[in-house]
């Protein structure tokens, strides 16, 4: 079987790990991949928002089956042009997908099926914002309705960063959509990243994980697409998964069908654990990223049967296994990441490290030597019955692989 991959960060790397690690029958493409991605699959170098240009390799290489990793192409229906073209192709929809493109939509769905988030009102001129923050409690959260490549949100501090965060949106156009926004209640607890497959009909949850924002220790610092991740999270527990369960997953998927949303794929709710119970701070409509890095290492069996399962509408067949240890990853970043950075760094030290994966996010290969490539260069990725030994070796290959200007966090599943 002919796979192609789109995408080319640490989740599409994972993705075509978990394949290649059960099957060497499935041949792997990628567009446009990334420098680990190359050494296991052919990385086509094209433009991923012509899908005609996409369609053009996809003839050219007899591909039968297509996975989409990130967001950007799914909320501009790549699925649904594919699928017209009669590809078998994973992910939801352009209708479904905006449950992520946008905040606004999102909101609103959830409060229509009575799924648990918190008090929001929109505003669509800096005026309308103005006037809600005058009158809304800090801290409070403001979110660019549209895609931001996770950089859309902002905990909102004092009145002075409200209205300077509203007019980068709406006066200063920092986001390339029509600016809107959500204004919300500040949920605080723990946050939680909760995965399922779903064919509309069905759905079988993953293992879950806990993702880290912030770029700096304990949480400091912008908000970055994600620094590190490990699952399962120590408060996670039976309990908590049937609440998720019934009061967020079912009446989410009854939502969908209700607004006639064939929704396939994985779908991504972000968390926060309240008090009160969990809270939903935002949908994905795709798989995690760096949260794939943990969960796929736990799964056991072959993903494109799951894949197909979804596809085809027949997930209720399908069953999953996980496995009992834990897992951890810590991103290597660029210097200067989530801001502006330098790429072209040579990354050394990599054959020397032992007994973990390693995901590539940001890389590319020249002439025989790997180079960053992206704010997020590599996820490192180990697995072990003992959070301690886990962690030790996580940190160990952490320190071993060098390139100039690296960072990482030194907490990530710290206790």
């Amino acid at each position: 079987m002919k796979i192609l991959i789109i995408g080319s960060g640490g989740r599409e790397h994972a993705i075509v790990w978990k394949i290649k690690t059960f099957s060497d029958r499935y041949e792997i493409f990628a567009i446009p991949g990334n420098g680990g991605i190359s050494f296991v699959g052919e990385c086509l170098k094209k433009n991923l928002s012509n899908f005609e240009e996409v369609l053009n390799s996809a003839k050219e290489k007899n591909i039968d089956l297509i996975i989409v990793g990130p967001e950007n192409p799914l909320s501009d229906g790549i699925v649904d042009f594919f699928e017209s073209k009669k590809y078998k192709i994973f992910g939801p929809n352009k209708k479904a997908a905006t449950l992520e493109s946008s905040k606004c939509f999102a909101k609103e769905f959830m409060r229509k099926y009575g799924v648990p988030t918190a008090d929001f009102e929109i505003a669509e001129t800096f005026e309308e914002g103005i006037k809600i923050i005058e009158k809304r409690k800090i801290p409070y959260v403001i979110k660019y309705d549209g895609l931001a490549a996770g950089k859309g949100v902002k905990v909102i501090e004092n009145k002075e960063e409200g209205e300077e965060y509203l007019e980068e949106i709406f006066i200063n156009r920092i986001f390339k959509g029509e600016p809107k926004v959500v204004i919300e209640d500040c949920l605080t607890g723990k946050e939680l990243s909760y995965l399922i497959f779903t064919d509309t009909k069905t759905y079988i949850p993953m293992v879950p994980a806990k993702d880290y924002k912030r770029v700096f220790d304990g949480d400091a610092g912008p908000n970055t697409g994600g620094m590190g991740c490990y699952s399962p999270p120590v408060y996670f527990n039976e309990e908590l998964e049937k609440i998720i369960k019934e009061r967020i997953v079912e009446p989410t998927l009854t939502g969908l069908h209700k607004e006639n949303i064939d929704y396939r794929g994985v779908l991504y709710f972000g968390l926060m654990i309240t008090e009160k119970g969990p809270y939903v701070l935002e949908y994905n409509v795709r798989f995690g990223d760096p949260e794939t890095q943990v969960i796929l290492p736990r799964m056991e069996g072959d993903l494109i049967e799951v894949i197909e399962g979804v596809i085809e509408g027949n997930l209720r067949k399908v069953k999953i296994n996980w496995k009992e240890e834990k897992s951890l990853c810590v991103i290597l970043a660029s210097k200067g990441y989530p801001g502006e950075y330098e790429k072209g760094k040579e990354i050394k030290g990599i054959e020397k490290v032992k007994d973990v994966i390693l995901f590539h996010a940001g890389t590319k290969v020249e002439n025989g030597k790997i180079l960053t490539d992206g704010g997020r260069v590599l996820g490192i990725t180990g697995i072990d019955k003992d959070m301690k030994k886990l962690r030790e070796k996580v940190y160990k290959a952490a320190s071993i692989i060098e390139f100039e200007g690296k960072h990482y966090r030194k907490d990530i599943g710290e206790l």
